[in-house]
């Protein structure tokens, strides 16, 4: 087992499953937003999608993954780094690439506030951008 996925299912007083190392293990590898059924896809001959949703759910709740909005009316996940981890703060920015699909974290790219009208109060805000992402302009580029 890889030594992260230990470190961090110990960090978070996780028992140590084969489905948490395995679904740690995807995102680790993936380094972008996965939906339920692209984990699903990955994993289906090892775990049923129940199995899967419910170490989603576990992660999230805990603070090891965090939830991003998909322009297709969908849900993705992505891990949570650093600034987010340690008090589950996502204000950051989304970027879908209308290329390649992928969807990634702008960690360092902040969410500019709203102001919201007397009456209104702000549980999560989501920011998606959709564009080209840097590596498909490098490949139109040539």
């Amino acid at each position: 087992m890889n030594a992260a996925i230990k470190q961090t299912l110990d960090d978070f007083h996780l028992r140590h499953t084969s489905c948490r190392e395995e679904v740690l293990d995807t995102f680790f590898t993936a380094n972008y937003a996965l939906a339920h059924h692209d984990i699903e896809e990955s994993l289906k001959d090892d775990f049923d999608r129940v199995t899967i949703y419910r170490t989603l759910k576990t992660f999230v709740d805990k603070g090891i993954l965090h939830k991003v909005l998909d322009d297709e009316g969908g849900l993705k996940y992505a891990l949570c780094r650093e600034a987010c981890a340690h008090d589950h703060h996502h204000d950051h920015v989304h970027f879908k690439c209308e290329q390649c699909g992928l969807t990634t974290c702008l960690e360092n790219t902040l969410i500019p506030a709203v102001s919201l009208p007397s009456g209104y109060s702000r549980k999560e805000t989501n920011l998606l951008i959709q564009g080209v992402c840097s590596l498909c302009n490098k490949n139109i580029a040539i």
